[in-house]
């Protein structure tokens, strides 16, 4: 900058010493002029006044750059304080940067605290609404267990006298069947034998049950142990005269241990495998008709019967089992057998055994084995039954020796839901076999005998269909229709018929009201008639039609209080033999319309 301002400085002096050399030369003498005429010329400044003029103004200049200089120098130190400003800003402003970095990433880690912090208020918040929410549970299920348990604790068990209820129940007859609440199916009278001149009417409270559950868990199992009695049964003083003293009976009675990995083994009085059930095979999930009738319905397949069961929870939806299963020969049917045998006899009193009915001589167990499958519609059952039948036989001649026969049959069904809502629900079962009439309702008869003695099994089927109508939680109708049958067996002694379902059987009275001087009226209703009046066909069938309904009253945590009417139609049929002039058709069967009520509180 400073050799700037000397070469300006040097260039305007050399510009003016030109001007003075210019003005020295216009100095010299101007020419002459007209005399008479003196112009006054004016005098120029010296050189030496000009170049005192010039340093005073390059003196000035000189000022004028000092002052430029000292400005310029003033700029340079503003600039050099700006750039060190700059400098210093910048290196404020990176220090800035890396702040706010910093105050970012914090900011950053602070948002993520805040959001881990409230993502944690917000569990704190789920998990302490899910305490009081379980708190509350827990107090609401302490208190109904104060004030309304399900089951009463004792000794680290529970006991629950679910099942439990008082029935006030009735039932009218168009015939006088001497049944009670539960039908003789095989013993309604034939139509025009005298017992069908009759209605009867009872009420009774004896099929009131009592129960009780006790049930245990473990870490690997539970235990159970289930007892249901009633009292439809009768000691040998027991009566409607006065006191109604009927005796209390084992209903069920079973111990169950049902393991974690899906085993079940139990032992005792109980429903036998082969009866329907709605929970794979468990016990306790039985299904039974909804009668009021205590024998249930003709074609339903059951006993009720000592039991030692196996089965097996095999996936969530397949089951499989076998039990073993006390037995019981029903007395032989038919006509003309032989009698040189030796099968079963009355209780003996010692062995606490009824005097007065039959008990078979059993050579093994009944074996029964299902399997059932739930695919998600429904319920689905196959098994198949094992019957060993013995008798001893003494001949003529010779000496006695026993006999042995193997029976049996295979049965299924089905229980499914046909509407939505479980609203209506169909089902069907039945079994066919030999030697299987134990198992249907009606026990119409097992076996018959050839004429020597030797057992022969009886063909027979049982059958059960219907539908269930729940339009509302309170009602509920069903309607049944089923039947027991048992076909003939018939072996030849030249042309005499023995065995059962004979087709020279005497029908003659079969369809006759003995006249008042001769009657001689036989409490077995399957034998009316007088001494000259038979009627000695066999039980061919019994079918029977159910609709009923159930209404609850009211059903809560105090209990079920409910009401039903059942009608059935009953209808037995006997094998045709020979009818004589007054019966020739040789056929006979009885009929009987029963309507059922009952009024039931069942403990909750």
């Amino acid at each position: 900058m400073t050799k700037n301002l000397k070469a300006l400085a040097t260039l305007a002096l050399a510009m003016t010493v030109p001007v003075g050399y210019a003005q020295t030369g216009a100095s010299s003498p101007a020419p002459k002029h007209a005399a008479h005429h003196r112009r006054t010329v004016e005098r120029k400044p010296s050189v030496e006044s000009q170049i005192q003029d010039l340093r005073q103004e390059m003196d000035s200049q000189r000022g004028q750059i000092d002052t430029l200089k000292q400005q310029l120098s003033d700029r340079d130190a503003q600039l050099q304080q700006a750039q060190q400003a700059a400098q210093a800003a910048q290196q404020a402003a990176q220090a800035a940067q890396a702040a706010a970095g910093e105050q970012q990433q914090t900011l950053s880690e602070n948002k993520q605290a805040v959001s881990s912090l409230q993502s944690s208020v917000n569990d704190l918040k789920a998990s302490s609404s899910s305490i009081v929410s379980t708190i509350q549970t827990n107090q609401a299920e302490v208190r109904k267990e104060i004030e309304n348990p399900d089951s009463v604790r004792y000794k680290g068990i529970t006991l629950s006298p679910a099942g439990s209820f008082v029935a006030a129940e009735t039932v009218n007859r168009t015939t006088a069947a001497a049944s009670g609440i539960n039908t003789a199916f095989t013993g309604i009278p034939l139509d025009n034998s005298e017992a069908a001149q009759l209605s009867e009417f009872y009420g009774t409270g004896r099929q009131s049950r009592i129960a009780l559950t006790g049930q245990g868990k473990l870490d690997n199992m539970t235990l159970i142990g289930h007892w249901e009695a009633d009292w439809l049964t009768a000691g040998v003083d027991s009566n409607n005269n006065q006191s109604n003293s009927y005796t209390m009976r084992q209903r069920v009675l079973y111990a169950e241990a049902k393991m974690a990995d899906g085993w079940d083994i139990s032992a005792g009085t109980g429903w036998d495998l082969a009866a329907e059930t709605t929970k794979g095979l468990e016990r306790g999930s039985e299904i039974l008709p909804a009668t009021i009738d205590a024998q249930y319905e003709a074609g339903f397949v059951w006993t009720r019967q000592f039991s030692f069961r196996f089965t097996k929870n095999i996936g969530q939806h397949l089951f499989a089992g076998v039990s073993i299963e006390n037995a019981e020969t029903l007395n032989p049917g038919g006509s003309g057998l032989p009698t040189n045998v030796l099968i079963g006899s009355g209780g003996a009193g010692g062995g606490h055994y009824n005097p007065n009915a039959n008990y078979s001589f059993n050579y093994a167990p009944d074996l029964v084995a299902k399997i059932a499958v739930e695919p998600g519609w429904g319920h689905w059952e196959l098994f198949g039954i094992e019957r060993t039948f013995r008798d001893r036989i003494y001949p003529t001649t010779g000496a006695a020796y026993n006999d042995k026969v193997v029976g049996g049959g295979v049965g299924g069904g089905f229980r499914a839901p046909i509407a939505p809502a479980k609203k209506a629900t169909l089902y069907v079962k039945g079994l066919y076999g030999d030697g299987v009439g134990r198992y249907g309702s009606s026990t119409i008869s097992d076996i018959t005998l050839r004429p020597d003695g030797s057992i022969s099994p009886l063909h027979g089927f049982s059958a059960l269909g219907g539908i269930q109508l729940d339009p509302t939680k309170r009602l509920s109708m069903y309607f049944d229709y089923g039947g027991d049958y048992i076909g003939r067996d018939l072996a030849y002694v030249g042309t005499k018929e023995i065995g059962y379902g004979a087709y020279n059987a005497d029908m003659s009275g079969c369809l006759i009201e003995p006249a008042s001087t001769t009657a001689n009226p036989s409490s077995d209703p399957t034998t009316p008639g007088n001494s000259t009046n038979g009627c000695k066909g066999n039980n061919k069938d019994v079918q029977e039609f159910t609709a009923g309904y159930w209404f609850d009253f009211y059903r809560g945590p105090k209990g079920r209080l409910r009401q039903g009417i059942q009608y059935s139609l009953m209808r037995r049929d006997l094998w045709s033999g020979a009818g004589g002039t007054l019966n020739p058709g040789g056929g006979a069967h009885g009929d009987d319309n029963m309507v059922f009520t009952s009024f039931r509180y069942y403990l909750p």
